[in-house]
């Protein structure tokens, strides 16, 4: 499904591509802020999670394809970022970690400069 609408994303204009973005990653972190209150082993914090993941999947697959036209070192720091955030959704969904906050505020700046 993420795939479908991501395809989608990239094919319209940058601005409609960001504002998409945008509105999939605070989809995210409002279902990241639930699970938050829940407990990292609810079934909200696996599904926020899960949700996380498949978007940063398809967001570095993308930034790493060679027709992706952000300058290279800006796709570059993405992917360390996009890696950072699997890491710590893993090691949410494990009990090693309970930091959606740090989580959160990262996707919100990414968020944020998608205006």
């Amino acid at each position: 499904m993420y795939r479908n609408v991501y395809a989608q994303t990239v094919e319209e204009s940058p601005a409609a591509a960001r504002h998409r973005e945008r509105a999939l990653l605070e989809r995210a972190i409002r279902l990241l802020a639930v699970a938050k209150v829940k407990g990292v082993r609810s079934s909200e914090s696996f599904e926020a999670t899960a949700n996380m993941r498949r978007i940063w999947t398809v967001f570095i697959e993308d930034l790493g394809s060679d027709g992706n036209a952000l300058p290279e070192a800006l796709r570059a720091s993405l992917i360390s970022i996009g890696l950072w955030i699997l890491r710590e959704l893993e090691a949410i969904d494990c009990g090693r970690s309970d930091n959606f906050d740090g989580v959160i505020e990262i996707n919100q700046m990414i968020a944020d400069g998608l205006s």
